[in-house]
Protein backbone atom coordinates (compact mmCIF):
# COMPACT_ATOMS: atom_id res chain seq x y z
CA UNK A 1 0.00 0.00 0.00
CA UNK A 2 3.12 2.51 0.53
CA UNK A 3 4.44 1.94 -2.12
CA UNK A 4 1.08 2.53 -4.28
CA UNK A 5 0.80 5.85 -2.11
CA UNK A 6 4.52 6.67 -3.05
CA UNK A 7 3.50 6.04 -7.04
CA UNK A 8 0.34 7.44 -6.95
CA UNK A 9 2.41 10.97 -4.99
CA UNK A 10 4.39 10.94 -8.07
CA UNK A 11 2.48 10.86 -10.63
CA UNK A 12 0.37 13.50 -9.31
CA UNK A 13 3.51 15.53 -8.86
CA UNK A 14 4.49 14.74 -12.47
CA UNK A 15 0.70 15.65 -13.47
CA UNK A 16 0.93 18.70 -11.44
CA UNK A 17 4.72 19.68 -13.29
CA UNK A 18 3.68 18.89 -16.86
CA UNK A 19 0.41 20.93 -16.69
CA UNK A 20 2.27 23.94 -15.14
CA UNK A 21 4.94 23.74 -17.84
CA UNK A 22 2.22 23.70 -20.49
CA UNK A 23 0.39 26.57 -18.88
CA UNK A 24 3.62 28.25 -18.90
CA UNK A 25 4.70 27.73 -22.49
CA UNK A 26 1.74 28.47 -23.48
CA UNK A 27 1.27 32.06 -21.86
CA UNK A 28 5.13 32.43 -23.16
CA UNK A 29 4.03 31.46 -26.85
CA UNK A 30 1.03 33.90 -26.50
CA UNK A 31 2.42 36.33 -25.25
CA UNK A 32 3.50 39.28 -27.22
CA UNK A 33 7.18 40.98 -27.38
CA UNK A 34 7.50 44.43 -27.73
CA UNK A 35 8.62 46.10 -30.83
CA UNK A 36 12.18 47.20 -31.41
CA UNK A 37 12.53 50.87 -30.94
CA UNK A 38 15.68 52.36 -32.97
CA UNK A 39 17.02 55.97 -33.42
CA UNK A 40 18.21 55.92 -37.13
CA UNK A 41 18.53 59.63 -37.30
CA UNK A 42 19.15 62.44 -35.27
CA UNK A 43 20.24 65.66 -37.11
CA UNK A 44 20.41 69.66 -36.53
CA UNK A 45 22.00 71.17 -39.63
CA UNK A 46 22.75 74.22 -37.19
CA UNK A 47 25.42 71.92 -35.15
CA UNK A 48 27.25 70.57 -38.26
CA UNK A 49 30.20 72.81 -37.96
CA UNK A 50 30.98 71.32 -42.22
CA UNK A 51 28.83 73.55 -42.89
CA UNK A 52 29.13 77.50 -43.28
CA UNK A 53 27.48 79.18 -42.00
CA UNK A 54 25.36 76.40 -40.02
CA UNK A 55 22.32 78.41 -39.39
CA UNK A 56 19.51 75.94 -40.17
CA UNK A 57 17.94 74.84 -36.46
CA UNK A 58 15.35 72.40 -37.42
CA UNK A 59 16.05 69.02 -35.60
CA UNK A 60 15.51 66.01 -37.92
CA UNK A 61 14.78 62.30 -36.90
CA UNK A 62 14.03 59.07 -37.90
CA UNK A 63 12.67 56.36 -35.77
CA UNK A 64 12.75 52.49 -37.09
CA UNK A 65 9.85 50.41 -35.63
CA UNK A 66 10.29 46.63 -35.51
CA UNK A 67 7.47 43.99 -35.13
CA UNK A 68 9.34 40.92 -34.18
CA UNK A 69 6.49 38.69 -33.37
CA UNK A 70 6.10 36.14 -36.38
CA UNK A 71 1.73 35.73 -35.71
CA UNK A 72 1.11 38.73 -34.04
CA UNK A 73 0.41 42.57 -35.91
CA UNK A 74 0.64 45.75 -33.88
CA UNK A 75 -1.95 48.54 -33.75
CA UNK A 76 0.36 51.74 -32.39
CA UNK A 77 -1.93 54.76 -30.94
CA UNK A 78 -0.16 57.93 -32.24
CA UNK A 79 3.81 57.97 -31.60
CA UNK A 80 4.78 60.87 -29.38
CA UNK A 81 8.45 61.88 -29.53
CA UNK A 82 10.14 63.96 -26.57
CA UNK A 83 13.19 65.23 -26.96
CA UNK A 84 15.76 67.28 -24.65
CA UNK A 85 19.07 69.17 -25.03
CA UNK A 86 20.56 67.54 -22.26
CA UNK A 87 20.56 63.62 -20.87
CA UNK A 88 18.63 64.55 -17.46
CA UNK A 89 16.00 65.74 -19.18
CA UNK A 90 15.85 68.75 -16.97
CA UNK A 91 15.13 71.19 -20.49
CA UNK A 92 12.28 70.18 -22.72
CA UNK A 93 12.89 71.76 -26.38
CA UNK A 94 9.93 69.54 -28.61
CA UNK A 95 8.18 66.65 -29.43
CA UNK A 96 6.67 65.27 -32.34
CA UNK A 97 3.40 63.41 -33.15
CA UNK A 98 3.42 60.27 -35.41
CA UNK A 99 -0.12 59.49 -36.42
CA UNK A 100 -1.37 55.77 -35.63
CA UNK A 101 -0.65 52.81 -37.74
CA UNK A 102 -0.88 49.16 -38.12
CA UNK A 103 2.06 46.78 -38.35
CA UNK A 104 2.18 43.33 -39.56
CA UNK A 105 3.52 40.01 -38.89
CA UNK A 106 7.98 40.66 -38.51
CA UNK A 107 7.63 44.09 -40.49
CA UNK A 108 9.58 47.13 -39.71
CA UNK A 109 8.50 50.97 -40.17
CA UNK A 110 10.66 53.85 -40.41
CA UNK A 111 8.75 56.87 -39.17
CA UNK A 112 10.31 60.23 -39.26
CA UNK A 113 10.06 63.91 -38.82
CA UNK A 114 11.27 67.34 -37.93
CA UNK A 115 10.64 70.73 -36.15
CA UNK A 116 11.91 73.78 -34.46
CA UNK A 117 13.57 73.19 -31.26
CA UNK A 118 12.30 75.75 -28.47
CA UNK A 119 14.58 77.75 -25.48
CA UNK A 120 17.63 75.62 -27.07
CA UNK A 121 21.02 78.02 -26.41
CA UNK A 122 22.63 77.38 -29.24
CA UNK A 123 26.09 78.83 -28.34
CA UNK A 124 26.40 76.97 -25.73
CA UNK A 125 25.48 73.69 -27.49
CA UNK A 126 27.81 74.61 -30.25
CA UNK A 127 30.61 74.96 -27.86
CA UNK A 128 29.72 71.68 -25.98
CA UNK A 129 29.47 69.69 -29.70
CA UNK A 130 32.77 71.22 -30.15
CA UNK A 131 34.63 69.66 -27.01
CA UNK A 132 33.13 66.39 -27.38
CA UNK A 133 30.13 66.71 -24.54
CA UNK A 134 27.07 67.67 -26.58
CA UNK A 135 24.33 64.81 -25.38
CA UNK A 136 20.72 65.13 -25.92
CA UNK A 137 17.71 63.15 -25.20
CA UNK A 138 14.92 61.24 -27.01
CA UNK A 139 11.51 59.78 -25.38
CA UNK A 140 8.76 57.83 -27.34
CA UNK A 141 5.71 56.73 -25.56
CA UNK A 142 2.51 55.66 -27.10
CA UNK A 143 0.10 52.43 -26.61
CA UNK A 144 0.34 49.27 -28.44
CA UNK A 145 -2.69 46.48 -29.06
CA UNK A 146 -1.46 43.23 -30.47
CA UNK A 147 -3.52 41.46 -32.96
CA UNK A 148 -3.66 37.60 -32.27
CA UNK A 149 -5.56 35.90 -35.08
CA UNK A 150 -8.86 37.39 -35.14
CA UNK A 151 -8.71 39.48 -31.95
CA UNK A 152 -6.89 42.15 -30.34
CA UNK A 153 -5.33 42.37 -27.06
CA UNK A 154 -5.98 45.21 -25.10
CA UNK A 155 -3.65 47.99 -24.83
CA UNK A 156 -0.32 48.01 -23.78
CA UNK A 157 1.93 51.02 -22.80
CA UNK A 158 5.44 51.60 -24.58
CA UNK A 159 7.96 53.88 -22.59
CA UNK A 160 11.54 53.94 -24.07
CA UNK A 161 14.17 56.33 -24.47
CA UNK A 162 18.03 56.85 -24.59
CA UNK A 163 20.69 59.56 -24.71
CA UNK A 164 22.19 60.81 -28.36
CA UNK A 165 25.84 61.84 -28.18
CA UNK A 166 26.36 64.81 -30.79
CA UNK A 167 28.92 64.72 -33.40
CA UNK A 168 30.62 67.82 -34.78
CA UNK A 169 28.73 66.74 -38.07
CA UNK A 170 25.17 67.65 -36.06
CA UNK A 171 23.88 64.51 -36.17
CA UNK A 172 24.35 60.95 -33.53
CA UNK A 173 27.75 59.42 -33.26
CA UNK A 174 28.03 56.43 -35.63
CA UNK A 175 24.52 57.14 -37.52
CA UNK A 176 24.73 53.83 -39.44
CA UNK A 177 24.41 51.43 -36.03
CA UNK A 178 21.89 53.41 -35.00
CA UNK A 179 20.63 54.01 -31.13
CA UNK A 180 17.99 51.44 -29.37
CA UNK A 181 15.84 52.95 -27.31
CA UNK A 182 14.99 51.15 -23.97
CA UNK A 183 13.56 51.17 -20.46
CA UNK A 184 14.06 49.04 -17.53
CA UNK A 185 10.80 47.37 -16.98
CA UNK A 186 11.24 45.70 -20.52
CA UNK A 187 14.53 44.16 -19.33
CA UNK A 188 12.50 42.86 -16.34
CA UNK A 189 9.79 41.54 -18.94
CA UNK A 190 11.67 39.60 -20.83
CA UNK A 191 13.35 37.26 -17.84
CA UNK A 192 10.39 37.43 -15.79
CA UNK A 193 9.10 33.68 -18.02
CA UNK A 194 12.63 32.46 -17.69
CA UNK A 195 12.48 33.17 -13.85
CA UNK A 196 9.23 30.93 -14.01
CA UNK A 197 10.73 27.87 -15.84
CA UNK A 198 13.51 27.72 -13.49
CA UNK A 199 11.59 27.93 -10.69
CA UNK A 200 9.31 24.82 -11.78
CA UNK A 201 12.12 23.03 -12.34
CA UNK A 202 13.77 23.24 -8.95
CA UNK A 203 10.85 23.08 -7.54
CA UNK A 204 9.67 19.51 -9.39
CA UNK A 205 13.18 18.15 -10.06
Amino acid sequence: MADCGDGCCRCCCSFIFTLGLTALFMWLSLRPSKPKCILKQFYIPALNKTLNPPGNTTLFFQLRLENTNKDKGVYYDPVNVTFFDSPNKSHFIGNFNIPKFYQGHKKKATKGGNFSPSGVDWKAVSLAVSNGSAVFHVNMATWVRYKIMAWKTKRHRIMVGADVKISNEGTQVNPKKGIKLSSGQEMIGKSYGKTIVILLITLFA
